[in-house]
């Protein structure tokens, strides 16, 4: 395991070394940013659709990301891959007293409390920062986000006493999305469709639901049902272009019918 993991770094150092490859050696850290996300989630992918196989190979390329960026910083004097290694180890021993300490933590309830204490000890400036602003990174998924921050809101009492109230302000905001719409009012529709979908979080997060997945499996439905129609059409000689929303409304309750 310890040659692999070496003749990797090594590859990398290569790629980016003199006579290496073009494309690497003109890379940065902000440049690799959207490879970072694209990676992570063709991973879930994986996991979604149960490719063990093709799990082996995104994990191969999301952990590419890290030695990529480790190197990026070895080169600029700042740390390399093994500082990166002995920190996440130190982290790993550090917040599980449990396991290589004395702790006693015997339920996820009370790992997950004793993990909350040790991190605000090793980061006391952290609370500087006003509360929102530290519940989740700028970068995440809008959804993603939204649940994090609301998470934080609720952990200090400000929350809806139950999952009612949740409901009941997605449909306030949904009144207020249609009125500006229908009162041609641009400037806010933007604002209310932010609000309305805001409050569609708060609700899933109230039904214990998380709404970044849940959009994500919509979407991969919408994907399969879709192709349905495609390939259906394909099969009679049609493209989409030719046919009509009727037909393609057909097909479409044909997919739902067949759960496809």
């Amino acid at each position: 395991m310890e040659k692999s993991f070496t003749r990797l770094v090594e590859i990398m150092a290569r790629l980016r070394g003199e006579g290496g490859c073009p494309w690497d050696r003109e890379q940065n850290h902000a440049s690799l940013k959207p490879y970072i996300i694209e990676e992570a989630y063709e991973v879930l992918e994986t996991i979604d659709e149960g490719d063990m196989e093709g799990l082996k190979e995104e994990l191969g390329d999301l952990l590419l990301q890290t030695v990529f960026h480790s190197r990026l910083a070895e080169e600029a004097g700042i740390f390399n891959i093994a500082d990166v290694l002995n920190a996440i180890s130190d982290k790993l021993v550090r917040r599980h007293p449990h396991v290589f300490g004395e702790s006693d933590a015997d339920t996820s309830e009370k790992v997950l409390k004793q993990w909350k204490e040790i991190k605000k000890n090793e980061k006391p400036d952290a609370d500087v920062k006003p509360l929102l602003e530290r519940a989740a990174p700028a970068g995440l998924p809008a959804l993603m986000r939204a649940m994090k921050v609301q998470e934080k809101a609720s952990s200090v009492g400000f929350d809806w006493e139950g999952w009612s109230g949740a409901f009941d302000k997605v449909e306030e905001e949904l009144r207020e999305l249609r009125h500006a719409f229908e009162n041609g009012e641009k400037d806010k529709v933007e604002g209310e469709l932010g609000d309305f979908l805001f409050s569609l979080v708060n609700t899933a997060r109230h039904l214990n639901v998380d709404a970044e997945e849940a959009l994500r499996k919509t979407t991969a439905r919408f994907i399969r049902r879709f192709t349905h129609i495609e390939k259906s059409l394909a099969n009679d000689g049609k493209s989409l272009a030719d046919a009509t929303l009727a037909q393609m409304d057909k097909l479409w309750d044909e997919a739902k019918r067949n759960d496809v």
